[in-house]
């Protein structure tokens, strides 16, 4: 029983570590990457919607993304809300599709991209915290649960390993941020 606390407590920190990846991937560096718009949210037909339920993404060459609407009618949307998504990107209609060229981000943008990851890099890191302390709590009520089998030795025993593995989590973020960060900085 004293495994659940800590299996549900490594699952929801790896539910952060996640979010943080899918996030980190829509922040542009220099190289294209369907990722950077895969999430982004367009209007078709009355509602908003990701871009990848809509159209086709695709990378010709290493500094420019096109973007394939399915249905034609859409291109236009799509092409505001790109401009409008504030990842500096400029797009040019083109026929049936949406050609997108990367530049190199300025210095002052990639400042700004740097601190973005930081940003998300605390996030995350709170959000992890915050998953130990419900986890902390857990073990404390089921310590002072007298109906309950865990002894105080137990408990503390439990509390060290959800430290452990705050301590790692946290790590991961902390090791996926600085090379996100060196990514950027790089370019």
């Amino acid at each position: 029983m004293p495994d659940v606390i800590l299996k549900d407590a490594k699952s929801r920190m790896a539910k952060s570590i996640e979010y943080f990846q899918k996030e980190m991937r829509g922040i542009r560096t220099g190289r294209a990457s369907t990722a950077l718009l895969e999430f982004l949210k367009v209007e078709a037909y009355g509602t908003m919607v990701d871009l990848r339920d809509v159209a086709a993404v695709s990378v010709p060459e290493a500094t420019q993304l096109l973007v394939k609407p399915f249905d034609p009618s859409l291109k236009n949307g799509i092409a505001k809300s790109i401009e409008a998504a504030d990842l500096g990107l400029n797009p040019q209609v083109e026929g049936e599709s949406i050609r997108i060229n990367l530049p190199p981000p300025s210095a002052e943008r990639r400042g700004q991209l740097a601190a973005q990851v930081r940003k998300l890099a605390e996030e995350t890191r709170i959000a992890i915290r915050n998953e130990r302390r419900d986890a902390m709590k857990q073990i404390d009520v089921r310590i002072k649960d007298k109906s309950d089998s865990m002894s105080e030795d137990q408990g503390k025993g439990m509390k060290s390993d959800v430290d452990e593995l705050t301590k790692k989590v946290i790590a991961e973020a902390d090791t996926l941020s600085d090379a996100k960060t060196g990514e950027i900085e790089q370019l």
